[in-house]
């Protein structure tokens, strides 16, 4: 049977054979012996040991010790014996204890006092606690500080006794420690018996802290954090008390403790709404940010703030600029958590004012050499961008500091100030000219592939006029260097050194062919590009001493920029000819840009490159090759208005989603018809403060705007109840399963349906998967017609479904064998797990690279053909292909395909097959099943085995 224990210590290193050693050694004469084997015996009957042989030789050789260290462990080893037999009442040999007990009591050291009054705290059997009272009492009186808080600790334990028992050791308890704390002079002795009366004589202790309102700031830290605590149970109970206390609250917010501090404004949120002591609070929440070093102390205050904003926004707003203060912390977190809760926070009036921090913040980062700086300047552009685009009129004031970051090593922060140039430039007309001007001269520094694969497409969809679009034409030309981008003795010397891949020191692009995750989830055969920002030399305009950007990447076999490159300059040059410019001219201009994508075609089908270009880029560059040579008005009209008509129309619905997103976050409440409303212009003002007056108002309006009604969803709790046994049997039970992260809290109703008292009813709960019971189950005894409610806490270490399952079993005094009552399967889905969450592609798409989400299941097979294993597959599965056979490419070694499986894999099951062409001509790869079937294993035909190989 499961004991209460208020000591723990591991040993695993004794055994019940250690007893005979261990009362040798108390027997003897040394103390450090006898020390030493206390220790032991404490130790193992902490792991279940009896050894009640070693009792009486403790009373005779133990008890008279005046050792200090020995009292300490004969106090720990009475402490964890049983007291008690198997009924209940106190063993007789516990006379001899009462005696020793009584001794330590009126000793005259005040340690061997103090440490037996801590003792008496946890004893429980009132028969032992009755003859120790009256010297309990009188140790209220002793000169030393040690004594008397000790005194007053087992006064409040032992009145605080089940039942009536503590009551009847001690009546007038409350009384002598009211008269104690009046007179008391000790802090910790003051807080105890403060401690005592908040618990147990409520009213004396609202008295004697109402009559000592003026002296709570000279009050300890412990005795303060207890006025707190009871003033919030006071309020709790009586809401319309809480005017007499605000003021003591306001009054610790000064105090020189940050707990006391924090605590304080905590309750003063809790009880009051008026705006002077909202923003009391504010304040003091971000004092503690400032002040406070521990990082998790800064993300606590950060919830708190956060809070605050979501219920009393207004007042916030004024304090943006304390709260952003904390990016002064090198935490990420704690910046994340800062730029989150002032972004909401932003108005017309403080935009400018934000701006200009945020600004300051970002030429820190260029300046200063952090490990994280990309990252803290990422999010430091992220805020930026925010505030542009719901304020315009910033705009101008940002973008051309954030383009000197266009060349950032950290590809993420480049390509987030790149797409917040690409927008800006869109929204506000006005900084066209200036941005792209600014583009053309920064272009040289980008080496990220994405970043200079949007600018590319900035160039082209925003150089409107003459000198803009032959800047253009200039800076692409000398950023991809001298043509053709080989020669016919380099590719020679290529192919002797096994085609080694050239290195460029430069943000260079690993190209791979494997499947690309699609936006939708889906895959296809695409390059897949892996960016790797590494240190760039400095490279010069029209420099040939070192590569350009676009040269660098293209080497390096990205040839997804080189149709980006073929794309800008197709445009470029119908936009040279919409403006009627010089035909001889254009012309020329043409000839260049033909030039430039038929030498990456070139080097693209040559063997200068360890990679082949692939098949888009390929058809990509070719059809802007068609599309120069063969004029055609419809086409043009498609490149130069439709491509930028989308991308509008892109922003609007973004801009549409967040307006509905802000509308889905407002929280509107409704007012009950018979909701009471106290009119206060009707009550007597005398006495009250303006802060009271202000609270009082707050209230009314929350009660008229049905504020104080938004916690109570009884709609969706209803939905979250579960039967777990029938109407018609003896117990009835209902559970509301409320499922957290890391756990789950089953409340559990049990109600009596009998007219027999039910005795030792337990709730016997087990689980099947990732779930874990934490607590044991405990006995009840149930009167006819009740209900008791039971609280079972579950663990979980994954988030994948699980069954809760188990019974009622009872007694009754009719019957004697035990009474079962089998309760229905609880079944936790994976869903209850899941939150609804947003968010941006790119952060999509780094996740989905970072974690498994597949069931992948590797290919062993004897084909020596790709299309003939697809084939095979197809037929032997009976899946529909989504990509036709003609259309796969199967001669470059590799496939890829997206197959639409109904019968095997379960329903709606999305296939994705990649097979490879090793050097010994035999096939392997995997097929990626995604589908709601767990544990797929397949057996297709003789020659092909597929067998899982991870599943998450």
């Amino acid at each position: 049977m499961e004991k209460s224990s208020t000591l723990l210590i591991h040993f695993d290193k004794g055994s019940a054979a250690m007893a005979n050693e261990i009362k040798e050694a108390l027997e003897g004469n040394g103390a450090e012996a006898k020390i030493d084997a206390m220790k032991k015996a404490v130790m193992l009957l902490l792991n279940g040991e009896t050894l009640p042989q070693l009792f009486i030789t403790i009373v005779r050789y133990v008890l008279p010790s005046e050792d200090h260290t020995v009292q300490k462990l004969l106090l720990l080893y009475l402490e964890i014996i049983d007291k008690t037999d198997a009924r209940g009442r106190v063993l007789p040999e516990m006379i001899l204890i009462c005696q020793n007990l009584r001794n330590n009591l009126q000793h005259p050291n005040e340690y061997i006092r103090g440490v037996t009054l801590r003792f008496l705290c946890r004893l429980s059997e009132p028969e032992i606690l009755e003859p120790l009272v009256p010297s309990v009492l009188a140790n209220l009186d002793h000169r030393h500080p040690f004594v008397r808080r000790h005194a007053l600790l087992a006064i409040s334990a032992i009145y605080r006794l089940p039942g009536q028992a503590g009551e009847q050791l001690i009546p007038d308890a409350p009384e002598l420690v009211e008269k104690a704390l009046a007179s008391e002079q000790d802090p910790s002795a003051r807080r105890n018996a403060f401690l005592m009366l908040a618990s147990c004589a409520q009213a004396r202790a609202v008295a004697y802290l109402l009559s000592q309102t003026h002296h709570v700031p000279d009050w300890g830290e412990l005795h303060q954090m207890t006025a707190l605590d009871l003033i919030r149970k006071v309020c709790r109970s009586n809401p319309a008390e809480k005017g007499k206390y605000i003021k003591i609250i306001i009054s610790l917010l000064n105090s020189s403790s940050a707990a006391v501090v924090y605590e304080s404004a905590g309750t003063l949120v809790s009880l009051s709404s008026a705006p002077t002591a909202i923003r009391a609070a504010a304040n003091t929440y971000c004092q503690l940010l400032v002040s406070q070093s521990d990082n998790n102390v800064k993300l606590i205050v950060l919830d708190r703030l956060n809070e605050l904003k979501s219920s009393h926004r207004e007042i916030m707003v004024d304090l943006i600029m304390d709260v952003l203060r904390a990016l002064s912390s090198p935490n990420l977190d704690i910046t994340r958590k800062t730029l989150d809760i002032a972004l909401e926070l932003i108005t017309s009036r403080n935009v400018d004012e934000v701006v200009l921090l945020l600004k300051k913040e970002v030429v820190k980062t260029q300046s200063t050499e952090l490990e994280k700086n990309g990252e803290y300047r990422q999010m430091l552009v992220q805020a930026i961008h925010s505030c542009a685009i719901k304020f315009p009129v910033v705009a101008s004031t940002v973008v051309h500091l954030l383009m000197d970051f266009l060349g950032d090593t950290n590809v993420a922060s480049a390509t987030d100030v790149v797409l917040f140039v690409r927008e800006i430039i869109e929204g506000n007309p006005k900084l066209r000219v200036s941005i792209i001007t600014r583009l053309l001269d920064t272009f040289y520094q980008i080496r990220a592939a994405r970043v200079i694969s949007c600018a590319l497409w900035i160039i082209g969809e925003y150089c409107l006029s003459v000198p803009e679009v032959e800047s253009g034409f200039e800076v692409i030309k000398q950023s991809l260097g001298d043509l053709p981008f080989y020669s016919a003795a380099e590719e020679g010397a290529t192919a002797d050194a096994s085609k080694k891949p050239l290195q460029i020191n430069s943000s260079v692009t690993v190209s791979s062919k494997r499947p690309m995750v699609l936006a939708d989830g889906t895959y296809a055969t695409q390059s897949a590009a892996s960016e790797i920002a590494l240190s760039a030399p400095p490279v010069l305009p029209g420099s040939s001493g070192s590569p350009g950007n676009l040269r660098s990447l293209i080497l390096s076999g990205d040839f997804f920029v080189g149709a980006v490159v073929s794309c800008t300059l197709t445009k470029l040059v119908l936009r040279l000819k919409e403006v009627h410019f010089s035909k001889s001219e254009a012309n020329k201009v043409c000839t260049g840009a033909l030039l430039i994508m038929t030498s990456l075609l070139q080097l693209g089908l040559s063997s200068f490159l360890s990679h082949p270009i692939d098949n888009d880029s390929y058809d990509r560059i070719l059809l802007c090759i068609r599309l120069l040579c063969n004029k055609d008005d419809k086409v043009q009209k498609i490149w130069l208005q439709s491509c930028h008509q989308s991308f509008t129309e892109m922003l609007a619905e973004k801009q549409f989603r967040e307006a509905e997103d802000i509308k889905d976050k407002a929280q509107v409440s409704y007012a009950q018809p018979d909701d009471l409303i106290d009119f206060y212009h009707l009550k007597s003002r005398k006495g009250m403060s303006q802060l009271e007056l202000e609270d009082e108002v707050q209230d009314d309006l929350k009660r008229a705007t049905g504020e104080f009604m938004k916690d109570g969803d009884d709609a969706n709790k209803l939905n979250r109840i579960l039967q777990l046994t029938g109407f018609s049997d003896p117990v009835y039970a209902e559970a509301y399963v409320t499922v957290h992260h890391y756990d789950i809290v089953l409340d559990v109703t049990v109600i009596n349906r009998t007219k027999d008292t039910l005795q030792n009813l337990c709730l016997e709960l087990a689980t099947m998967g990732d779930l874990k019971l934490v607590d044991r189950p405990q006995n009840y005894t149930l009167a006819s017609q009740s209900s008791k409610q039971i609280r079972a806490n579950i663990k979980v270490s994954s988030t994948e479904t699980g069954v809760i399952f188990g019974n009622i079993v009872y007694e009754t005094s009719n019957v004697l064998e035990r009474i079962v009552v089998v309760l229905n399967d609880i079944h936790i889905d994976i869903m209850d797990y899941i939150s609804p969450a947003t968010c941006a592609d790119t952060q999509f798409r780094n996740m989905w690279a970072e974690f498994e989400w597949e069931n992948k299941v590797a290919v062993n097979t004897i084909i020596q053909h790709e299309k003939e294993f697809l084939d095979h597959i197809i037929k032997s599965t009976n899946m529909k292909c989504l990509t036709p056979l003609s259309a796969l490419d199967g001669n470059c070694g590799f496939l890829a395909a997206n197959l639409y499986a109904k019968s095997v894999f379960g329903e709606d099951a999305l296939v994705n097959i990649s097979i490879e062409k090793q050097a010994d001509g035999k096939l392997s790869g995997y097929i990626r099943i995604r589908s709601k079937t767990q544990g797929i294993a397949l057996s297709l035909g003789d020659k092909i085995t597929l067998k899982q190989k991870s599943a998450s």
